[in-house]
């Protein structure tokens, strides 16, 4: 058997698709798994052992490109594929399967998506988790009833490399000496759930008083928060502080990571890196809920409001006041910590 999935496009959503490539490998262990997603998930498609292949979307997020899509399918249907599985819901996302002649195409119904799945599933707000509803499209949609119908849910596990961990060390300068605690201030979702820095400072302060030093990770639009909650820290204390957004690939990311004693990151990529390397992790939430995407691993604390207001799942506070984020104290994730600690 040959299996096409075309993955999700945001880099928590496609740690969390490896519940589903463990699921069909041990399905169908024989089976030639690929997987077409844009080339910033590549880097995690290459850190899962289940996946095959990975094969680069060249069209952007937003764009349709019909007549891209089509040349991309008329290519792909050369290699034969036996089944297509769609992570996404949207219209466009189920097109390249149709065009390479897929016969069994499985998805959600998503934007009414008739037509083009053929194997199409609608009672998706059975499944509450984001990783069961990926789960379930591995298994035939007359037993898929519900959540309860799954036989088992994998975790996400990331393979990491020690010759490029090392390498990343030496590059940035790094030495493990100190326990690491990792920061993740980003969020490419959206203002609503970034907590503040002030308090992501402060948290760096507590845990390099006592003996740890602070790896800050990010992408390049996270440097000017990892240097604002560097430079909140006492001078004589930042020479522990490391800000790493902006200066590791992600293959970096993951393995530097991995040397975590501990991590605290709002809801984003970098979180469910994390879970999936299983760090001991603090997962902070404002504007989501962890009752849809939670991060999956043994040692895990997650902290939130519980304002009227929240979950909205908004980019940008609606209401303009961040109170999901401003009303969490930062000794709540220093008590965290502390418990992951024992």
């Amino acid at each position: 058997m040959k299996i096409l999935v075309i993955g999700p496009s945001w880099v928590g959503d496609m740690v969390m698709s490896q519940s589903l490539y463990i699921t069909l490998k041990k399905q169908h262990p024989e089976a030639e798994l690929h997987v077409m997603a844009p080339a910033w998930c590549c880097a995690l498609l290459e850190r899962m052992p289940e996946v095959d292949k990975a094969i680069v979307m060249p069209l952007g997020h937003g764009d349709f490109g019909l007549t891209e899509r089509f040349r991309l399918g008329r290519k792909l249907a050369t290699e034969g594929y036996d089944w297509a599985i769609i992570q996404p819901n949207s219209l466009k996302s189920a097109l390249i399967p149709l065009f390479a002649g897929i016969k069994k195409r499985t998805g959600w119904k998503g934007e009414s998506r008739y037509g083009l799945l053929n194997d199409l599933r609608s009672n998706k707000r059975d499944f509450p988790l984001m990783v069961e509803r990926y789960n379930a499209l591995a298994y035939p949609k007359a037993q898929m009833q519900n959540h309860q119908n799954i036989p088992e849910l994998p975790w996400p596990a990331l393979s990491v490399n020690a010759n490029n961990q090392q390498s990343a060390l030496t590059e940035l300068n790094l030495n493990t000496t100190r326990a690491i605690l990792s920061l993740c201030p980003g969020a490419e979702f959206g203002p609503a759930k970034r907590w503040p820095e002030t308090y992501y400072a402060e948290v760096a302060q507590h845990q390099i008083e006592r003996g740890r030093q602070v790896w800050i990770f990010g992408s390049a639009k996270d440097i000017a928060v990892a240097e604002a909650i560097k430079h909140q820290q006492p001078e004589r204390l930042r020479e522990h502080c490391h800000v790493l957004a902006g200066r590791t690939s992600l293959h970096q990311a993951i393995d530097l990571m991995a040397l975590s004693t501990a991590v605290v990151s709002n809801d984003s990529g970098l979180m469910h890196i994390a879970a999936a390397l299983q760090r001991p992790l603090v997962g902070v939430y404002g504007s989501t809920s962890p009752q849809y995407t939670p991060p999956l691993a043994e040692k895990v604390a997650v902290v939130h409001t519980d304002i009227e207001c929240r979950p909205c799942f908004k980019r940008e506070c609606p209401l303009g006041h961040l109170k999901c984020l401003k009303e969490l104290p930062p000794q709540r994730v220093i008590d965290a910590l502390a418990r992951l600690a024992g």
